[in-house]
C-alpha cells in the first residue's frame, strides 16, 4: 500500500526572485500559482521576506485514497479524469509535526510527538463532562487543513455529550469521515448531534425511616418472627385498606432504629409508638398486640424493663381481650389470607414466650399467660411462612401426644421453642426446692431431659438443613440451658458470692459454699458451658433476641464461681469460656444497652477475681504441690488475662 505524506515529497530550490520553483513531479500549474498567492498574503497582511516554508500538497486525492489506489498528484489526476470523478485534494493529518517554524519564531513550539493543538472548548466548558450544560461548537472547517480549499462559514453544530465519546473519538468521527462531495461537509448521519445522550442519574436517598424499616427485617425479624413477612407486610400497606399496619410500623422504625446510628430519632420514634398505641382512635386489634410486643421487647433490651412490665400487662389483657388466645381468631381475622392467619397465631405464641422469658430472666414477674387457656395452631417452619406456603396448622395436643398416638411428624422449630418455655413456666409453678433429694428436682430433670431425647435428627443443633443458623431452635436449646442452670444451681457447690455484683438480669442469688462438685454442679457447669458454646455460632450475635444477653450473664455467674475457687484444673479452659461471653456481651452491647450493663459487671467482677487469686500465690504455701512447670505456666496465663481485664476495664470506666 503506498504511503502518504501530509508534506509534498520533493522540494526545489528558490528562484532568483524569491518565488518557489515548482518541482518537475508537482500537480500542476494550478496548484503553484495557488502557493505563491498563499506565500505573499497571509489573513491579507504582507508577509515576511524571510524564505516562506514548502507547502503541504496532497499526495492524493479523496476517490484515490478511498480505493487506496496511487494517485499521480495532478489536478485532476488521470484517474479521476478518466472516470470522470471530482478531484478533491485534502491534506493528510498523518505525521503532523506542527508548524515549520524554528524555535525563535516559535517560542510556543511542542515536541514532533504531540498531538496538534487544540482550539475548541476550555477544559471549564468541556462537554465530555458528565451533567456539563450542552455547548455548541462549530464543525471543523476543512480549509484549515488545506489552505487551497475556501468554504463558506459553517454554521454551529449542536453538541450533546455521551459516556461513549472522548477528544480522540470527537476528532474521529468528525474529520476521518466521507465528505459530502458536493459540500464539503460531514453527511447528516455523521453530525455531532446525537439524542442519546445519557443523563447522569443521582442515586435514590433513603430516608431514616426507611432504613430503619429494613434494619427490622434485617437484623430483628427472625428472632422474633411474628409480624409480616416484609414483602406481605408492604404490600398490605400498599393497598391502605388496613389501618392497623401505620401503628406495627411505627413499632418497626423504633426497633429498627436500635441497630442504626439513629441519634435522637431513636427516642422520637418510641414515643411515636407509644403514642399511636395508646390514641384513643386506635383500633383495639392484633396489630395493635404486634406494636405492643415489639415495644415491650425493646423497651426491655434497653434497661427500661419497669416501663416494658406495665406494657405488657396491658398487651396480656387486651390480647385476652380480643381473644388472640382462642383459635378462631386467625380464621375471622385473617381475611381468607393463609399468611395473615399465620400471623396471628404467631403473634399469640411470641406473646406466650416473651412472657416466659422475661419471667424467668428477670425473676420478677410470673409468667402469668401459662395459666390461660388456649387452643391456637402451631406455628409452621420459617421458610414456609416466609414464602407463603402455608399448611394446615398441627395443635399443641398433636405435640404433646406424638409419642403414644404412632403419628410420626415433625413439628416446626417455632414449635419446639413453644415446648422449652413450657417447661419453663413448669418448673416456675413447682414449688420451692428445699435440699437436693428433693422429687421436684427429678420431675423437672425429667421434663428437661426428654424436651432433648426426643428431638428429631434435624433439631438436635442450631442449624437447617441449608446449614443456616435455626433461629428459634437457638433460642429453644439456650432457654433449656437456662432451665436448668435455674434448677441446679441452687443446690450446686458452687459459692456465688464472689459474683453478687453482677444483677443486671436478675437478683443475685445465694448460694452456700461447698469442697466438692456434686450432680447439681456438673449440670450447672455443663449447662454453662454449652450456653457459651453457642456463642461460637457463624452468624452475627446482634442476629439474636436481646434475651440472649441475659442467659450469657447467667453462664457467666457459674463461670466465675467456679474461677473463684483456688485451683482448677482446666482453669485454662474456664478462661476462654469467660473471653467468649464477655465477647458476645461486647457486641450484644453496640444494639442493647442491658448487655452493656452486663458487660460492665462481669469484666468488673473478673478482675477482682483475679485480684483476689493473685494475692494468694504471693504466699509460699500456695504452691504447695505445684510442679516448677504448673507454676510458671498459672503465672504467665494470669499475666495474659490480667492484662485483658485491665484493658477492658479501662474501656468501661472511659465510656460515658
Amino acid at each position: 500500500m503506498e504511503t502518504f505524506s501530509p508534506e509534498a515529497p520533493h522540494s526545489s530550490a528558490a528562484s532568483t526572485n524569491g518565488s518557489p520553483a515548482v518541482s518537475s513531479d508537482s500537480p500542476g500549474t494550478a496548484t503553484s500559482s495557488s502557493s505563491n498567492a498563499f506565500s505573499a498574503t497571509i489573513d491579507g497582511r504582507p508577509s515576511q521576506q524571510h524564505p516562506a516554508p514548502p507547502p503541504s500538497v496532497p499526495a492524493a486525492c479523496l476517490a484515490c485514497r478511498g480505493k487506496h489506489l496511487k494517485c499521480d498528484g495532478n489536478t485532476p489526476c488521470s484517474r479521476c479524469t478518466s472516470s470522470a470523478t471530482e478531484c478533491i485534494y485534502v491534506a493528510s493529518r498523518r505525521g503532523y509535526k506542527g508548524p515549520r517554524r524554528n524555535a525563535a519564531q516559535n517560542p510556543n513550539k511542542r515536541h514532533a510527538s504531540s498531538s496538534p493543538p487544540y482550539s475548541g472548548p476550555t477544559v471549564e466548558s468541556c462537554p465530555m463532562m458528565l451533567g456539563h450544560t450542552p455547548v455548541s461548537i462549530p464543525a471543523p472547517s476543512i480549509s484549515a487543513f488545506n489552505p487551497a480549499i475556501v468554504l463558506p462559514e459553517p454554521s454551529p453544530v449542536s453538541y450533546a455529550p455521551t459516556p461513549a465519546l472522548n477528544h480522540v473519538g470527537l476528532y474521529r468521527n468528525s474529520f476521518a469521515s466521507p465528505l459530502d462531495p458536493n459540500t464539503m461537509a460531514p453527511p447528516n448521519s455523521m453530525a455531532l448531534t446525537t439524542s442519546s445522550a445519557i443523563p447522569h442519574v443521582q442515586p435514590p436517598v433513603t430516608t431514616l425511616a426507611e432504613r430503619c424499616f429494613d434494619a427490622f427485617y434485617h437484623y430483628f425479624h427472625a428472632a422474633h418472627p411474628f409480624v409480616l413477612p416484609k414483602e406481605y407486610f408492604l404490600r398490605l400497606l400498599k393497598e391502605g385498606n388496613t389501618p392497623g399496619l401505620n401503628v406495627v410500623m411505627a413499632a418497626i422504625r423504633y426497633i429498627g432504629s436500635l441497630f442504626l446510628d439513629a441519634g435522637p430519632a431513636k427516642a422520637t420514634y418510641l414515643e411515636e409508638a407509644i403514642r399511636q398505641c395508646y390514641l384513643p382512635t386506635t383500633t383495639k386489634d392484633g396489630f395493635l398486640i404486634q406494636a405492643l410486643l415489639l415495644i415491650i421487647i425493646g423497651l426491655d433490651g434497653s434497661c427500661q424493663q419497669e416501663k416494658a412490665r406495665e406494657l405488657l400487662a396491658d398487651c396480656e389483657r387486651l390480647a385476652i381481650e380480643i381473644d388472640l388466645n382462642k383459635r378462631q381468631f386467625a380464621s375471622l381475622h385473617g381475611h381468607g389470607n393463609p399468611v395473615l392467619e399465620e400471623s396471628w397465631r404467631r403473634t399469640w405464641w411470641d406473646l406466650f414466650v416473651c412472657d416466659g422469658m422475661i419471667a424467668g430472666v428477670h425473676r420478677i414477674t410470673n409468667f402469668l399467660l401459662f395459666d390461660v387457656q388456649n387452643d391456637v395452631g402451631l406455628p409452621c417452619e420459617e421458610q414456609q411462612y416466609l414464602t407463603g406456603r402455608i399448611p394446615p396448622p398441627a395443635y399443641m395436643e398433636d405435640f404433646d401426644d406424638q409419642l403414644f398416638s404412632g403419628e410420626d411428624r415433625e413439628f416446626s422449630s417455632f414449635t419446639y421453642r413453644i415446648s422449652a418455655i413450657r417447661n419453663l413456666g413448669r418448673m416456675m409453678r413447682m414449688p420451692q426446692i428445699m435440699y437436693p433429694g428433693d422429687d421436684t428436682i427429678s420431675r423437672i430433670e425429667a421434663l428437661l431431659t426428654n424436651w432433648r431425647l426426643h428431638l428429631p435428627e434435624s433439631k438436635r443443633d442450631d442449624l437447617n438443613k441449608n446449614c443456616k443458623l435455626d433461629e428459634m431452635m437457638f433460642q429453644a436449646h439456650f432457654i433449656t440451658h437456662a432451665c436448668t442452670i435455674m434448677l441446679h444451681q441452687p443446690l450446686s457447690q458452687l459459692d456465688s458470692s464472689p459474683v453478687q455484683a453482677v444483677n443486671s438480669c436478675a437478683p443475685h442469688r445465694p448460694v452456700p459454699s461447698g469442697d466438692n462438685f456434686n450432680a447439681h454442679t456438673r449440670h450447672t457447669i455443663t449447662a454453662a458451658c454449652e450456653i457459651s458454646k453457642m456463642v461460637t455460632q457463624a452468624v452475627p450475635i446482634i442476629q439474636h433476641t436481646h434475651f440472649f444477653t441475659c442467659v450469657v450473664t447467667l453462664s457467666s455467674i457459674v463461670h466465675l464461681s467456679k474461677w473463684a475457687l483456688y485451683f482448677i484444673e482446666d482453669e485454662e479452659d474456664l478462661r476462654q469460656q469467660i473471653r467468649l461471653n464477655i465477647g458476645a456481651l461486647n457486641k450484644l452491647s453496640k444494639v442493647w444497652k442491658a448487655a452493656n450493663t452486663a458487660w460492665g459487671q462481669v469484666k468488673g467482677v473478673a478482675q477482682e477475681i483475679y485480684r483476689e487469686k493473685k494475692a494468694h500465690q504471693i504466699s509460699p504455701a500456695f504452691w504447695v504441690g505445684f510442679t516448677q512447670e504448673q507454676m510458671i505456666s498459672s503465672i504467665q496465663a494470669d499475666e495474659g488475662i490480667m492484662s485483658e481485664f485491665n484493658s477492658m476495664l479501662t474501656q468501661v470506666t472511659q465510656a460515658p
